[in-house]
């Protein structure tokens, strides 16, 4: 049995959901934030997801990370040693999405000679009746940048551990393919 850790960067702007996405990841769906509260730096909480057909665990210890400009130098600095990337947007904010650029950026600065897993993840799917943002872009930008696109409501409780199981599996394989390349060089 392998216990992996793997640091979980979350990121977007204010108000896409980040918080209630990862409190909602967190319990299991039993704990959806009813009211806001402005996350002012970074939340840090631990979640482990077990690896399909394994007896392996991967830790993924989130960082859920302040989206006002304000809070960012605060947040840069627990940053550092990023494993993989979880970039969120509201569905019904273009703006919102187009600063996940910046944030992608940011986060792939702390590690620049690493390409890092990742997820971009369309929040709110549960304003369906406001949605501005459509499916085509997102993907074309994940695609383009390497990231795996999902879409979500942590309010719905729809869709919300997709993206986490996923990064937990791509830092898996990353894992394995070390460890297959040490056992090389052994031999």
């Amino acid at each position: 049995m392998v216990v992996l850790r793997a640091k979980c960067i979350v990121a977007g702007d204010s108000t896409v959901g980040k918080s209630a996405l990862v409190q909602t990841f967190h319990s299991d769906g039993s704990h959806f934030p009813k009211s806001y509260t402005m996350t002012e730096g970074v939340e840090v909480c631990v979640k482990s997801v077990v690896i399909p057909d394994t007896s392996d665990t991967v830790e993924l210890v989130i960082f859920d990370s302040a989206g006002k400009e304000i809070f960012y130098d605060h947040v840069k600095k627990n940053w550092d040693h990023p494993s993989v990337v979880c970039l969120v947007f509201d569905l019904s904010s273009e703006p919102s999405f187009h600063g996940c650029s910046k944030w992608l950026e940011r986060i792939r600065s702390q590690k620049p000679e690493i390409v890092l897993p990742g997820v971009l993840i369309g929040n709110k799917l549960d304003l369906e009746q406001r949605r501005t943002v459509t499916p085509k872009f997102p993907t074309e930008f994940a695609s383009s940048h390497g990231l795996e696109y999902f879409e979500c409501s942590a309010k719905e409780q729809q869709n919300v551990e997709a993206p986490f199981y996923y990064l937990a599996q791509e830092f898996y394989k990353m894992y394995q393919m070390k460890a297959e390349a040490i056992t090389t060089l052994a031999m």
